[in-house]
């Protein structure tokens, strides 16, 4: 009897073209398909499920019920792709999921998708990462809420980093939201960018200041489904790069002399 299996599908932000090739084969390929109905386009699912496949809608159903899914799977030798949205890396209740699964004894595996943050970094048209600006991204969210968080992982302990930042799963409570960012430091001028559901028809982003946010997203009524990006990269312009400088080698490319001399000399007058 063939193994049942289980493939942790991320479906991307939203948007049914951003699945990966892999993620619309495992759908393709599925006896049952379950997916979060608010949280993926119907597209990604319909485009790619097989006309007798089973299809759930996860918002309708508690976390025993997919264990008996999970268990039905093993027992009938069934295909499930569980289509999560974004990367189920992130905030996806995937760890639960996946040990259990392990343990029913199903094949199980993890599609990555492409997260929210790097979506509306796409849709601002902005790198997070500026040389000499920011080196670093920071994936976060307010403390409070359903689920607690760790001490150490208050809001304005990363902010003290001054680097980019992506702030999940906050809207609702934005002022405490920009209360903790000033707090670790970021000040007013601060560029934001707020981004609500990305890659959906209705989505929107919005170029804005840090003392800005709380009325930007009142006057919209964004209260759920919105990322914010927060930093000076934002509103950084695009430095050199040393990768693509002339006077830069690696292994399949030798430098130019005179360039790499300047660029030597130019690293060495950075204080």
């Amino acid at each position: 009897m063939k193994t049942g299996s289980v493939s942790f599908v991320g479906a991307g932000p939203g948007a049914a073209d951003l699945i990966t090739l892999r993620g619309a084969r495992r759908i393709a390929e599925a006896d049952v398909v379950v997916w979060a109905a608010s949280l993926v386009m119907e597209e990604c699912v319909s485009e790619h499920a097989r006309p007798d496949a089973e299809l759930i809608d996860s918002s309708q159903i508690a976390h025993d019920d997919v264990l008996a899914l999970y268990r039905r799977a093993a027992a009938e030798g069934l295909a499930v792709a569980r289509v999560h949205s974004g990367d189920p890396s992130l905030w996806g209740a995937v760890q639960e999921q996946y040990d259990a699964a392990v343990e029913i004894g199903l094949d199980v595996e993890i599609v990555p998708g492409v997260s929210a943050f790097g979506a509306a970094a796409a849709a601002a048209g902005r790198e997070l990462t500026i040389p000499e600006v920011a080196q670093s991204v920071v994936l976060c969210r307010l403390e409070g809420g359903k689920t607690p968080m760790p001490e150490r992982e208050k809001l304005r302990e990363f902010a003290r980093h001054g680097t980019t930042m992506a702030i999940f799963l906050s809207a609702a409570r934005t002022s405490q939201m920009v209360d903790e960012l000033r707090a670790g430091g970021y000040p007013d001028d601060t560029p934001v960018v707020v981004a609500y559901r990305t890659t959906w028809p209705d989505e929107l982003t919005i170029r804005c200041r840090l003392d800005e946010v709380v009325a930007v997203c009142r006057e919209r009524k964004l209260w759920r489904q919105t990322l914010f990006l927060v930093g000076a990269a934002l509103g950084a312009s695009g430095t050199r790069s040393h990768l693509y400088h002339a006077g830069h080698f690696h292994t399949f490319r030798k430098p130019d002399p005179d360039a790499r001399r300047a660029l030597r000399a130019a690293r060495s007058a950075t204080p």
